[in-house]
């Protein structure tokens, strides 16, 4: 039988993917720019992204120069923002500790922050040529089925046994093609729904497809009923101009702009509402609970309203521009829609 490393190798020679737009690169900045991205969110969505992130922060220094409102701007959209502003605090820590060089030895990577030991590893060995062995959310699917790893990946106890079995497997030669071959074969062949184990390389050495295993691995996580919270928005419009309220740096769309709040805690800003027109309701989905959201679209006239340093006023237009929320940007795309009908 083909050993499993040399089976993933062959097949990722002539089946996998060879032209996304990160790969064929030995720079360690892009390579990490695309792993970040890569984090929790499809390739497919992705591409444009690093196309544009790439294009106006061509370089460390240029990432490190800018200002966070800058980098999450040109995230925006993408989700996790938390991400953006950890690229954007680890250029500045590599201009101030490494000189602006980004650094090879893998446990400097790993020290820069928003950066795991997958994501070191894949950088490690895509930019330097160290093998390092990843474990992803595609890959712990390929290796909880291939070697009928029960129990749900995201735990401690189950996330170690995969790490034991993928350091295990991990090949010294070929190591590029190895690990670009996992991550292909997770994302192409053996997906979560209908896998295409009939033409899978390692389906021979399969455990769960010799066991009838595939549907119920790997093991699920436990169902818990995501908690939900509702809250108002207010669309605050004076002629074409709508009022945003910089978020806090921490917590949800930490650092962006968005739309003034109400809810049952707090009143954000004192406005008398009898006058509001509700907007079309949406719910957004946060990993951990759902968010209800009631936009109140609010004629007022912005010389009344106090001044405050955490808010701007912008045309509608430049206000979708903005580093906002996606269900924000909805919310004002939707508005810019009823205007135009």
């Amino acid at each position: 039988m083909v050993a499993f490393a040399d089976a993933i190798i062959t097949w990722q020679k002539v089946h996998g993917r060879h032209d996304l737009p990160w790969q064929g690169t030995k720079n360690p900045f892009a390579i990490w720019v695309s792993e970040i991205m890569l984090q929790q969110t499809q390739v497919a969505a992705v591409i444009d992204y690093y196309a544009k992130f790439m294009q106006r922060f061509p370089t460390i220094t240029a990432l490190a120069n800018s200002s966070q409102e800058e980098v999450l701007q040109c995230w925006s959209g993408l989700g996790y923002y938390s991400r953006a502003r950890n690229l954007h605090n680890a250029a500045q820590k590599i201009v101030d500790e490494f000189s602006g060089t980004f650094p090879t030895q893998f446990d400097d990577i790993l020290s820069l922050p928003g950066i795991g030991r997958t994501t070191a590893a894949a950088i490690s060995t895509f930019a330097f040529d160290t093998p390092q062995p990843i474990l992803d959310g595609n890959v712990k699917r390929v290796f909880s089925r291939h070697f009928n790893v029960t129990g749900w990946p995201g735990s401690p106890k189950i996330e170690q046994q995969l790490w034991e079995i993928v350091v295990r497997e991990n090949p010294i030669a070929d190591a590029i093609t190895y690990t670009q071959g996992l991550m292909d074969l997770g994302a192409t062949l053996c997906t979560r729904t209908k896998p295409k184990c009939n033409v899978c390389p390692v389906s021979v050495s399969c455990v769960a497809l010799e066991k009838n295993l595939i549907r119920t691995l790997p093991t699920p996580k436990p169902h818990k009923v995501l908690p939900e919270k509702n809250t108002t928005m207010l669309v605050l419009m004076n002629g074409d101009e709508i009022m945003l309220e910089k978020r806090p740096p921490i917590g949800i769309w930490g650092g962006l702009w968005s739309l003034p709040e109400v809810n049952n805690d707090t009143n954000i800003i004192d406005i008398n509402l009898q006058n509001a027109s509700p907007l079309t309701k949406l719910t957004h989905t946060f990993t951990h609970f759902k968010l209800h959201i009631q936009p109140q679209l609010v004629h007022t006239n912005k010389n009344t309203q106090a001044s405050e340093p955490r808010t701007i006023w912008l045309s509608l237009d430049d206000a979708i521009g903005a580093a906002i929320p996606t269900p924000v940007r909805k919310i004002l795309q939707g508005l810019k829609a009823k205007k135009a009908a």
